[in-house]
């Protein structure tokens, strides 16, 4: 009797161990659900907004004058238009439509559009479609530390000194290099950006690399800084045609629309 007890006990022991599993296996299969979801909800958001999360936790940091920019005298780059230079365009001054972008260097989504829209951008504006205005920001220095997005953009601003067409090389250089990570501060280091400069030819003359090793432009990056905050965007990439928002993603993670796709869009919304 004492022996039927026991394995009667062992059995319930058994199968008490296996719905403890069971339980346990539904509850990771439930959670890796919702992880799953959640991540995806991220990522619709990432595309949707850009990385318009950090701009939000930046709560203003990065829009301040910077430490590099100390003691410097404000120096407009050559090319560049509105109060204190603080717009890029590329194309015809006085175009009837305008592509208005929104950039931060260390900003991973805004990759896609560069890599994907880019040469579109600027053989559109060749060719008188429209104008490209560049708007830049640089929260991400703010919001992860660094000074990658200011370094870079200090470097835009000597290469759009030498000329509008070396400016759109460089910028297109940059985002071809990007780093994978938004944490990675690659931007930061002058020699890196110097190096990237050599494939552009004719952009690596002696003012430019005064500029860059000097951080000549450094007062004009933190005016460009200041304007994004006082824009009222909450985050980059973004896009506008003729002043109004468009989205320029194909829904596949950091992919754009094809230019061909971009075209009609801008034909749309010009009408």
């Amino acid at each position: 009797m004492a022996k039927s007890n026991k394995r009667d006990q062992q059995s319930r022991d058994a199968r008490e161990r296996l719905r403890l599993e069971r339980e346990a296996s539904a509850r990771k299969a439930k959670l890796r659900g919702r992880l799953m979801v959640g991540g995806a909800l991220v990522a619709v958001l990432a595309i949707a907004v850009g990385v318009g999360i950090y701009a939000s936790k930046s709560s203003g940091s990065g829009s301040g004058a910077s430490p590099e920019s100390s003691g410097k005298p404000f120096v407009q780059p050559a090319n560049t238009s509105g109060k204190d230079g603080v717009v890029v365009p590329y194309g015809k001054a006085d175009a009837k439509d305008v592509v208005s972008i929104w950039l931060d260097p260390r900003c991973p989504v805004c990759t896609g559009v560069e890599t994907g829209l880019g040469k579109t951008f600027k053989e559109q504006a060749d060719a008188g479609t429209y104008r490209v205005d560049y708007h830049f920001a640089t929260f991400l220095d703010g919001s992860l530390g660094g000074k990658g997005s200011k370094r870079a953009l200090n470097a835009l601003g000597a290469a759009v000194n030498e000329s509008p067409e070396r400016f759109m090389e460089y910028l297109q250089v940059l985002y071809k290099n990007h780093p994978a990570k938004e944490s990675d501060d690659k931007f930061g280091s002058t020699a890196t950006l110097l190096e990237l400069a050599d494939q552009v030819p004719g952009l690596r003359t002696p003012s430019f690399n005064k500029a860059v090793k000097e951080l000549t432009y450094m007062p004009w990056v933190d005016k460009v800084s200041k304007a994004f905050y006082e824009s009222g965007k909450k985050g980059t990439p973004e896009i506008e045609i003729n002043g109004k928002k468009v989205n320029v993603f194909s829904g596949q993670g950091i992919e754009t629309i094809t230019p061909d796709q971009f075209k009609r869009l801008v034909t749309d919304t010009v009408k």
